[in-house]
């Protein structure tokens, strides 16, 4: 009661009343977005109409940022739609012309404004009264990075969808080797795959082609290749067993083109931090040197926390990147991932606290490695189990996320390496305070708490 009285109080004081009419800025523009045409808005006192269309060629992009600066706009505002933003926000940050990227949500809750030239006019306004804020755009190079990680992710799921095709054919022919096999794709199941495409039938022989690795007996895959081998459902399956192939190999050229670029951002980083000890849930030799290239670019091994494997990682790297800076707290990094309560508040009373709609690909990279918390020994596994108990699956997925990512930009941010024993602390003011409650509520019931010895325990 009383920190809530506290909190009342504290918020009176931070509120200021406005005396003073905001301040226009006349350098300021607004423009608003389309794939046909993009309508640019500028003071009425600077130009003539304010607002004027220009097309989406290169040539028209020169000519915005021409008169941008014949009008001494200093700074513009625009609606991230889709990408149609990237070309022009390349050309006018070229320009030395400050840009903000604006979410729509933002600015379009005033009805009447639906039109091109209003909503341009209606941006270029806010913007100049100081009303928008810009969206988190990191640097170049990790823009670059980006681009290409997520191009790899659209290719690691369509490969994915090759090898649900694949199970398919073989479902249709009632050849259940994918059923015996724990992954087709593998070594063993390539190569028997590879075999029936060109002809080979029996059994045995397909089965002598597994490697030392199978759990299965060749008796159970002989009885899992039986059988109706039709031409229409072979030839699905050549199909799609080269188009997993050419997805494969186009990964491969990606992760080779992102090894090259990590190396470059190591070099900018410029950091010469000795390499930490092995990591033993390392699976392979690549995912070993990709921990050691993503510790020398954010100076600390993220690795260590609990639930986060190199894939989390590299999210991170190419999301963020290593410059935090751009967030004033850890509560306003996980407001940009989606992760923690979205209050809506009014007569003083919270009418809803769920969490707002989007989606953020770090965000949900989190809340991947949240659900593998359920069965962990650690601080976060005790943390992600109470939350299950007390809120659910779903919102105790949320809750971990949310604590990792605070974790993660307290890490990076202090350069400091993970200590499993600050949660011990926590836990510690946490059981403190739970006998402390223990303690009242049994003196409001007219009793009194007598600690009891371990003999008595024993006993």
């Amino acid at each position: 009661m009383k920190r809530q009285q506290k909190n009342k109080q504290q918020k009176k004081k931070n509120l200021k009343p406005l005396t003073e009419a905001p301040t226009v800025r006349m350098d300021a523009a607004g423009i608003d977005i389309s794939p046909e045409s993009i309508y640019v808005g500028v003071d009425t006192r600077v130009a003539e109409p304010s607002v004027r269309c220009f097309g989406t060629v290169t040539r028209e992009l020169q000519r915005i940022a021409d008169w941008l600066q014949a009008c001494g706009v200093r700074t513009v505002a625009m609606e991230s739609t889709g990408v149609y933003w990237i070309p022009l926000y390349q050309v006018l940050e070229a320009r030395g012309v400050e840009v903000f990227l604006v979410n729509a949500r933002h600015y379009q809750n005033v009805p009447g404004r639906k039109s091109d030239v209003s909503d341009a006019a209606w941006l270029q306004y806010l913007h100049a009264v100081g009303l928008v804020r810009g969206s988190f755009r990191p640097a170049g190079e990790i823009c670059a990075l980006r681009t290409i990680l997520r191009h790899r992710s659209g290719l690691v799921q369509a490969a994915s969808r090759h090898i649900q095709q694949m199970h398919k054919a073989l479902d249709q022919m009632n050849v259940q080797i994918h059923r015996v096999l724990s992954d087709i794709t593998g070594v063993s199941g390539l190569a028997i795959v590879d075999a029936i495409l060109e002809g080979e039938r029996d059994g045995h022989r397909l089965a002598a082609l597994r490697q030392g690795g199978v759990r299965a007996s060749e008796e159970e895959i002989v009885k899992a290749l039986e059988g109706d081998y039709l031409p229409e459902h072979l030839f699905t399956l050549r199909q799609s067993l080269e188009n997993y192939r050419h997805f494969e190999k186009q990964i491969a050229i990606c992760d080779r083109q992102l090894g090259e670029m990590l190396v470059q951002l190591e070099i900018q980083t410029g950091r010469q931090a000795p390499a930490p000890p092995p990591h033993k849930n390392m699976r392979t030799r690549g995912d070993e040197e990709l921990r050691q290239k993503y510790y020398r670019i954010l100076g600390v091994d993220l690795t260590a926390v609990p639930s986060l494997n190199v894939g989390t990682v590299g999210v991170v790297v190419a999301e963020v990147g290593p410059d935090f800076s751009r967030f004033r707290s850890a509560a306003a990094f996980a407001a940009w991932l989606i992760l923690c309560p979205h209050n809506t508040i009014t007569g003083g009373k919270v009418k809803s606290s769920h969490t707002r709609e989007g989606s953020s690909r770090l965000g949900e990279a989190l809340r991947m490695a949240a659900e593998s918390l359920c069965r962990d020994k650690s601080y976060l596994g005790q943390f992600y189990r109470r939350m299950r108990a007390k809120l659910g699956e779903e919102s105790a997925i949320t809750a971990a996320a949310h604590k990792l990512a605070r974790i993660i930009y307290a890490l990076v941010t202090k350069g400091v390496a993970y200590d499993e024993g600050h949660f011990a602390q926590i836990e510690q003011r946490d059981q403190q305070r739970q006998r402390q409650r223990l303690l009242k509520l049994a003196h409001s019931m007219g009793y009194q708490l007598v600690p009891c010895t371990t003999a008595a325990v024993v006993s």
